[in-house]
């Protein structure tokens, strides 16, 4: 039994649940998160008396799944990247688990 977790844009929310289904792991949980990337100084400074939030509303997927599920998710996601018109990929990463109850 593996870890395997998932962040998206607000935007793909939905197309990571179809993901999901169709590497059936029908057992997952999902979080709203905020996203941030690095913004050099310059642009920092520009936005010095901003108001806005800085963050990207994103989603955080997660599921303790086998490898067989995983690799199927792996797969898809791989495809759906490829296909975007955006700078913002699925990210998935997955962690070992020593032990569970």
């Amino acid at each position: 039994m593996k870890l395997v977790i998932v962040t998206a844009v607000e935007e793909f929310q939905k197309d990571v649940l179809k993901l999901f289904k169709s590497a059936n792991i029908e057992n997952f949980s999902s979080s709203d998160i905020d996203g941030y990337k690095n913004v050099s100084s310059l642009l920092m400074a520009s936005n010095w008396f901003s108001g806005g939030k800085g963050g990207n509303e994103s989603s955080l997927f997660f599921s303790f799944t086998d490898d067989e599920h995983i690799n199927i998710l792996f797969n898809l996601i791989k495809d759906f990247n490829k296909n975007l018109e955006t700078n913002n990929p699925l990210k998935a990463v997955v962690v070992p688990i020593e032990k569970f109850i």
